[in-house]
């Protein structure tokens, strides 16, 4: 491996789970990328979150999402997972009012391995996530267990390979919305946004 592909290895590497000043960097691409703010306040949309309900997203980042989130349910709440500890960190910090109301609950934790609820959500959000699980099927089976009857579930992708295209988004929609059916979602249906490469969202309802 040459020294170019092992620097860009690890700036990748840092996508997946920021740390360091290097994760620091990153963590504020992410935050600052007016691509990245478009991609989450989109797909929260998607969701159509109402004031009541009880909202997880799993790879929060930053927290983008978690605010948008958090502005819709008013008298609900909004947990959030993330496996990087300076991503909980950046997050508590860039909500902290809700955090301290009670509106925002941010925790560590992996997709793979989701840490216990004491309820079911009304609806989970999960955006650039679940490609990093070795087992998406099972992953989506665990997040339809915390779901109540009739809870919405939204997987987003932008796919960030090199030379990705719209077609690469157009399968990894295919592909996720085949995981959400494996996984006994219902009434799948997969939208898409037009950025460079397109963001696809694949949507889907549990059943319970």
């Amino acid at each position: 491996m040459t020294v170019k592909q092992r620097a860009m290895r690890a700036v990748i590497s840092q996508f997946h789970r920021p740390h360091g000043m290097s994760g620091r960097a990153a963590a504020w691409v992410m935050a600052h990328r007016s691509s990245n703010r478009e991609r989450n306040l989109w797909a929260v949309g998607l969701l159509d979150v109402q004031p009541g309900e009880r909202v997880l997203e799993l790879g929060f980042g930053p927290g983008v999402a978690i605010g948008e989130l958090a502005r819709r349910a008013t008298d609900g709440l909004v947990v959030g997972v993330d496996h990087s500890e300076l991503m909980v960190r950046q997050a508590s910090r860039r909500n902290a009012a809700a955090v301290r109301a009670g509106l925002v609950v941010l925790r560590l934790g992996s997709i793979d391995e989701l840490p216990p609820f004491d309820r079911a959500f009304d609806a989970i959000l999960a955006v650039n996530a679940l490609q990093f699980s070795d087992d998406p099927v099972a992953v989506l089976r665990a997040l339809r267990r915390v779901l109540r009857p009739g809870g919405r579930i939204a997987i987003a992708s932008q796919p960030r390979c090199p030379g990705a295209t719209a077609e690469t988004s157009a399968e990894s929609g295919r592909r996720i919305a085949a995981h959400l059916e494996s996984a006994g979602f219902s009434g799948m249906r997969v939208e898409t946004l037009a950025l460079d490469p397109p963001v696809v969202c694949a949507l889907g309802v549990s059943m319970g």
